[in-house]
């Protein structure tokens, strides 16, 4: 059996939520309900859009101990990513309700969908493409646009313990660092900023991206979701700096022209 069939037969036991967050669920699947047959990534931007204005709110599933934490009243840009996934997979399904969404997100969010303590759940980026590619959500397309490898020594929670708080248990921080290793000795592949407009036409909307970093021990610094706008792609994302999801002014290009810590981005098509 393969590791998504097995992600297909697992069912969330619990997950913790208000009113609010399973009627907005349910209102984008009712919405959306006609439209099982429209390619993920339109739906994603479908859905991205009905969150438009949503407030930025950051460490919303840092809860103890781990559990599958749905909130859609407060997104941060990985929280927004994975929601928009986890909708769309849902209105794509052949029982398209709030269970299967919540069975999806856990699916999306956690390591071969299991729960089980703080490790469990994918932290970096980068590893979050890798697997949610491998367990057939999305299909990883940076090494076919631009063959560009991306070697990256990823450390960064296990050299900064202290800012995270679930790391205090010691016997959560060996197991990061095993996952850090992993990571680090992966192939990976990324479209550097430069080779961004020549290939630009590569992308399609719905894209799932993470902005690649020069920061020492750091994968990707933030998580977007690829829109065209006027033959240009702009980010439909939910920025710390903006307060709220939106869809960029500036294109792509100049998103990360103009940022000093950022230098390309990793890019998976939903499928």
């Amino acid at each position: 059996m393969s590791s998504f069939m097995q992600l297909e037969a697992q069912v969330p036991v619990q997950a913790i939520f208000e009113p609010r967050d399973k009627e907005i669920v349910e209102n984008l699947l009712e919405k959306f309900s006609a439209e099982s047959k429209t390619p993920t990534g339109d739906l994603i931007i479908k859905i991205g859009r009905e969150l438009l204005g949503t407030t930025y709110v950051a460490h919303t599933l840092e809860k103890e101990p781990e559990q599958l934490i749905v909130n859609l009243r407060e997104l941060d840009c990985t929280t927004f990513t994975e929601n928009c996934l986890a909708i769309a997979k849902t209105i794509k399904s052949e029982k398209p309700g709030f269970d299967e969404y919540l069975r999806n997100l856990q699916n999306i969010r956690y390591r071969d969908g299991i729960i089980n303590g703080y490790p469990s759940r994918v932290h970096y980026f980068s590893d979050w493409l890798f697997e949610n590619s491998k367990h057939g959500f999305l299909r990883e397309v940076s090494k076919e646009i631009a063959e560009t490898r991306y070697s990256k020594t990823v450390n960064y929670m296990s050299t900064h313990p202290d800012s995270y708080k679930q790391l205090r248990n010691v016997a959560f921080l060996p197991l990061i660092i095993t996952q850090e290793k992993e990571l680090s000795a992966r192939e990976m592949y990324y479209i550097p900023e430069e080779k961004i407009a020549e290939l630009e036409n590569k992308f399609e909307d719905g894209d799932i991206a993470g902005i690649t970093t020069g920061i020492a021990g750091v994968d990707i610094l933030h998580a977007v979701i690829l829109i065209r706008v006027n033959g240009r792609i702009h980010l439909l994302h939910a920025p710390q700096s903006g307060g709220r999801v939106l869809i960029s002014d500036e294109t792509l290009e100049d998103y990360l022209k103009n940022s000093k810590s950022a230098d390309g981005i990793m890019v998976a098509r939903p499928l």
